[in-house]
């Protein structure tokens, strides 16, 4: 399991491989988060995943201060990291196959980490004309450009 984000104004991702996708795994997640962002007003995009919405979990995003917003169910094409993630699958896992998990996860990590930010926006869908949250993104939100 890869918990990722992927910053909606810079392109900016983090990510952390974790064995299983259990809610300590997530809110481990959310002190990554929280360290890398000191000084931003988070929103986190998540799906009703249970490590997610457990209830600790949600408490730790509140203690940080973040704001949680939940996409409806069965609609992973609203979240723009899943698109990243999609991309990175059809490239680096689509008939292939490594010598073991670890090695699969650090090449499909590569790949993320080496997309430049704006790369990483428009692989994502972000830039998209038709991007659900284009009018979210605005200098309030983002900054100037």
């Amino acid at each position: 399991m890869i918990f990722g984000t992927l910053n909606l104004c810079t392109g900016h991702r983090l990510f952390l491989p974790r064995e299983h996708g259990r809610a300590a795994d997530f809110q481990e997640f959310l002190d990554v988060i929280h360290d890398s962002y000191r000084g931003w007003h988070v929103v986190l995009l998540l799906d009703e995943d249970p490590s997610h919405t457990a209830e600790e979990s949600v408490e730790i995003a509140w203690d940080y201060d973040m704001d949680l917003l939940w996409l409806p169910k069965r609609c992973p094409q609203l979240n723009p990291l899943d698109t990243l993630w999609g991309q990175g699958k059809d490239l680096l896992s689509a008939n292939k196959q490594y010598a073991g998990v670890d090695e699969q996860v650090d090449r499909f990590l590569g790949y993320l980490q080496s997309l430049s930010g704006q790369e990483a926006l428009h692989t994502a869908g972000v830039h998209s004309g038709h991007f659900w949250l284009r009018h979210a993104l605005s200098k309030d939100f983002c900054g100037p450009a």
